[in-house]
């Protein structure tokens, strides 16, 4: 793998909120323009191998793919992998309070697996991403820090 995408950004919410908000796939049409919907697979709250299906605009339309939660380390660390599909990403969104944790530093990490043709799609998704994710990590701060539903509990 390439080396990854890393984005910060800081936000005046605290690490709680922030997390619960961020890692939450079925928010993530709220604040990433290229998600379309996201089904959670299964029941019960999530844990580590937790599954969810997303649906992405991408180049002549919706991409599906599944995702695995790898990591679930509340209010500080989540990440994430692809499992199925050509091109697989992996992202971790890591966040620590700052201001005494009134506010908060959010750091993605995002990197993407090719198989098999995706390989040859891996350079160009990355190009996609590195051009689209900071807008989408700036609605993440707008949303968290404009609106009092962002709040909510997933």
């Amino acid at each position: 793998m390439a080396t990854p995408l890393v984005s910060e950004i800081e936000v005046a919410r605290p690490p709680e909120e922030v997390y619960a908000y961020a890692t939450d796939p079925t928010r993530f049409p709220e604040w990433q323009d290229d998600v379309v919907e996201v089904r959670l697979a299964g029941d019960g709250p999530p844990a580590v191998g937790s599954r969810f299906v997303t649906s992405r605009r991408m180049g002549r339309g919706p991409r599906t793919m599944t995702q695995e939660v790898t990591e679930l380390d509340a209010p500080r660390r989540w990440a994430a992998r692809g499992v199925d599909g050509a091109f697989r990403p992996h992202a971790t969104v890591t966040v620590e309070p700052i201001d005494g944790g009134s506010r908060s530093r959010v750091t993605f990490t995002l990197d993407f697996e090719g198989r098999g043709f995706g390989d040859l799609l891996v350079p160009v998704i990355r190009k996609m991403a590195a051009k689209t994710a900071p807008t989408s990590y700036r609605h993440l701060k707008e949303r968290l820090e404009g609106r009092d539903d962002a709040k909510r509990a997933p």
